[in-house]
């Protein structure tokens, strides 16, 4: 997409290797040190820029060059009366590198609506400006008693504390010092969790407001009716095959080009971290069917626009739909997508029997060649196992055989363009990024920066919209609902827009919080009200120029951040740190929808790469207590508690051990259930409800996804967060790596829809959570058994042990009947 005018786009584009490439100037890519180095950059062969600190970023108003450098350029300007102005905002040029194909054009030539224009219409402040975008606050019948609540529960929590450490308990002294540090950690956590919610926000994007700027066609400046709306590109990211389908990869794909966008705007790029054939030769089949799905899409309103999830969908199809036509099209394009399906499910057995033939014929080529030259034909004949394309050439990634230069993590870069301009469908490049053993190649993060660079030099959108390869677009106007922010007022001074991750295949009851929605519906929309919310690795719009370098080190400045498992949580921090803010775009309809895992093991895995990321943030410069003052004060605190959380599960263990300590011992954590202890309890647990009550209003979560949430906010706390806290200590102290394996044991019954629920997977992760029910189980019924047959039965000690442990054993109770599962 590097013009706007079909007669400048090329008809053929070809780029060599994936960091750079050429559309009539050369492309330089070069690096910034930020440890003294000194020399050239081996990119561009220009010596390193000095890294001028972290402070040194844009913020407000961004001003940069345009082409050839004849005037400085804002994405958002105001006009003379001060009112935003969208006048020739988006004329499509070549662009300029790294920052998208929209600048200001001269005062000279503006105007928009002369020859090489990508549209027009009228001057903004002819009429009056209506906003985009609403802000809506919560209603003050929720929010002011929530606040109130907080500071209520805060007093009372300090009044606690120091009741509590001016009354210690002397039959139990160790008892009521470990009671008492967990407690004042608790405190502190709580804190940490609960201020940045003070300012909770709502949004709502005018989607016909944006079709009246931007899409409507003028008989004078605009004749053509070509749309006004800037160009968005979409960066997909997939890593191993086998463990990530190229179907699921496929229909992705599908779905991004069926994108209710204008085509021409549209730009779509894979990138295949393993640089497996499987994924290259699926990926131009999902482009061979697009040629059928997409029109279909746009011309029977089609949603979601996924392939496989529209044809799974139970109903009567032909509901509001109006076109005779349309049942002989559905036909139609479902008997080609069946077909689609199988050939994209016989592409391992059809790339094996490929390369077994040409394979034959290089060792029949061989020997054929040692018997013309005489050499005993007894000996072995060495030939290398390649994996061949349908050409008849090998396979420049990763073979099925690994050897030198064709392995994982050793073989070329390739960048292919599989629907290319002037085509009627939208750009779509497939990617793998060269990778070179004994080089870190910084996985994902590394990937996505490969394709910013890439993209550049090829459609060069303003925007980036990125995807994880089982994401697929469930709403398909929801990424011009990020576009009303984008192009509002002051919407110069956001980097990204985060959507909420929503997922598909968890059972009805969701025992183990797959679905996050106390997160995604009330911490992010919490957030969202300060200083944005935290980018989440996937379902975000970028801004391009937030991520444009100009001789700076990839990865440690710009771009992705490398050094951490969880790269997406860093490069947010780094983006709200030098002063840009985000937003969060809750649609009606959910925007995206994925996969997750649903079997506990396979949860606790997720969430323990989760916490060893956040474990890394806090060894690092990447800490909040050393962010910069741009970083809003409500914002640090919660990327304080990002770094923070996993050492929790310290502190809640030994308090999931107290009560059972408490019951054996035949002490409690204070000497008396007197009074004060109990009406500070009683006050405390009142908060807490009221508390959660008016979050679950405010944020739309259901009662039990809040119960879920902490049942499950227990049981990763004393399994996975440890083991993230341990993992990282030594990793930062001794340098030792550590890893935690399960095993799997296969499920009977396979016609169950949520089988996989079920599967047993053996992990030591479960191991302290085991103990902690047992131990507590074991506590009470010993208690029990002494109080009764006690001469002088202390049962207000039996009794407040007893509660404890009830409180710890229910939150391991995440089991339900299975039938309730099958019935719903």
């Amino acid at each position: 997409m590097a013009s706007s005018q079909p007669s400048k786009r090329p008809s053929k584009v070809t780029v060599a290797g994936a960091g750079g490439g050429s559309t009539g100037q050369p492309v330089k890519f070069a690096r910034r040190t930020s440890s003294g180095q000194t020399g050239l950059c081996p990119g561009c062969k220009e010596p390193y820029k000095p890294n001028d600190g972290e402070d040194d970023g844009p913020t407000g108003s961004l001003s940069v060059s345009g082409p050839d450098g004849k005037r400085a350029m804002s994405l958002v300007r105001q006009n003379q009366k001060g009112e935003f102005d969208n006048k020739g905002l988006f004329n499509e040029t070549s662009g300029s590198y790294g920052i998208g194909s929209a600048y200001w054009p001269p005062d000279d030539g503006g105007g928009g609506g002369g020859k090489g224009s990508g549209g027009g219409f009228g001057d903004p402040a002819d009429k009056p400006w209506r906003p985009l975008t609403r802000r809506l606050p919560m209603p003050k019948s929720i929010i002011s008693p929530y606040r109130l609540l907080i500071v209520v529960r805060f007093i009372v929590l300090c009044f606690y504390l120091t009741w509590r450490i001016s009354h210690p308990n002397d039959e139990a002294m160790w008892l009521w010092f470990m009671s008492i540090v967990c407690e004042m950690w608790f405190a502190f956590s709580w804190i940490l969790d609960q201020i940045p919610k003070l300012c909770p926000v709502n949004r709502s994007a005018d989607l016909q407001l944006l079709h009246d700027k931007f899409d409507t066609p003028d008989k004078v400046a605009n004749p053509e009716g070509r749309s006004d709306l800037p160009g968005l590109d979409f960066f997909v990211s997939t890593a191993d095959p086998e463990k990530e389908p190229p179907l699921v990869t496929a229909n992705t794909i599908l779905s991004i080009l069926a994108v209710e966008y204008p085509v021409e705007k549209l730009a779509c790029y894979i990138s295949d971290d393993g640089g497996a054939l499987l994924t290259f030769e699926a990926m131009a089949e999902a482009c061979s069917f697009a040629d059928l799905w997409v029109p279909f899409c746009r011309k029977h309103d089609i949603e979601p626009r996924n392939p496989d999830t529209y044809f799974s969908l139970k109903g009567d199809p032909t509901k509001n739909k109006t076109r005779m036509d349309f049942v002989k099209d559905r036909r139609r394009v479902k008997r080609e997508y069946d077909e689609f399906k199988v050939r994209i499910n016989n592409l391992p057995d059809s790339i094996r029997r490929r390369s077994d033939a040409f394979n034959a014929r290089e060792e029949m080529k061989i020997f054929k060649s040692i018997r013309e030259r005489g050499v005993d034909p007894t000996e072995p004949i060495k030939v290398k196992r390649a994996t061949w394309m349908a050409d008849g050439t090998h396979w420049p990634g990763t073979w099925t055989n690994p050897s030198r230069d064709h392995a994982k993590g050793d073989h070329a870069g390739i960048l292919q363009i599989m629907l290319k301009p002037p085509s009627p469908d939208p750009l779509h490049g497939s990617g793998e990024e060269e990778k070179r053993s004994g080089y870190d190649h910084n996985k994902k993060a590394g990937a996505m920066n490969a394709l910013v660079r890439s993209s550049a030099v090829l459609s060069n959108g303003p925007f980036i919209l990125n995807l994880d390869c089982d994401h697929y677009i469930y709403n398909c106007m929801a990424v011009r609902e990020g576009i009303c922010f984008m192009m509002d007022r002051g919407g110069e001074d956001i980097c990204y827009i985060q959507f909420p991750q929503r997922f598909e295949g968890i059972d009805p009851s969701d025992r183990y919080a797959n679905h996050n929605t106390v997160f995604f519906d009330g911490n992010m929309r919490a957030l969202d009200g300060v200083q944005g919310p935290f980018y989440v690795g996937t379902g975000c719009m970028f801004r391009r120029f937030a991520l444009y370098e100009d001789k700076t080190e990839w990865g440690d400045r710009v771009g992705w951040i490398y050094g951490s498992v969880t790269e997406d949580v860093v490069t947010g921090y780094r983006m709200h740190n030098r002063g840009w803010r985000s937003i969060y775009c809750l649609t009606k309809r959910d925007a995206f929808r994925g996969s997750a895992p649903i079997n506990l093991t396979d949860r606790l895995h997720q969430v323990l790469r989760w916490a060893t990321g956040s474990v890394e943030i806090f060894f690092s410069r990447n800490n909040a207590f050393l962010a910069s003052k741009r970083l809003k004060w409500l914002q640090r605190l919660a990327y304080i508690n990002v770094g923070v959380y996993p050492f929790t599960s310290l502190f809640l263990i030994v308090y999931c051990f107290l009560p059972a300590l408490s019951l054996l011992s035949g002490h409690f954590i204070v000497k008396n259930l007197n009074a004060t202890f109990l009406m500070y309890l009683l006050l405390m647990t009142l908060c807490l409800i009221g508390l959660a009550v008016l979050e679950v209003r405010w944020s739309e979560v259901s009662l039990e996804d809040w119960w879920r949430n902490e049942q499950f906010w227990l049981i990763s706390g004393t399994s996975a967060h440890l083991a993230a806290v341990i993992q990282g200590l030594l990793k930062v102290m001794a340098g030792i790596e550590i890893s935690f394996t399960l095993t799997s044991k296969a499920v009977e019954d396979s016609d169950d829809a949520y089988a996989e629920l079920y599967l047993v997977k053996w992990t030591s992760l479960m191991i302290p959570p085991i103990v902690i029910a047992m131990i507590n189980v074991l506590a009470m019924v010993v208690a029990f058994s002494r109080t009764i047959y006690s001469i002088s039965p202390q049962w207000g000690k039996f009794v407040g042990g007893a509660f404890f442990s009830f409180w710890v054993l229910a939150h391991f109770l995440t089991v339900r009947n299975t039938s309730d599962n099958s019935e719903q």
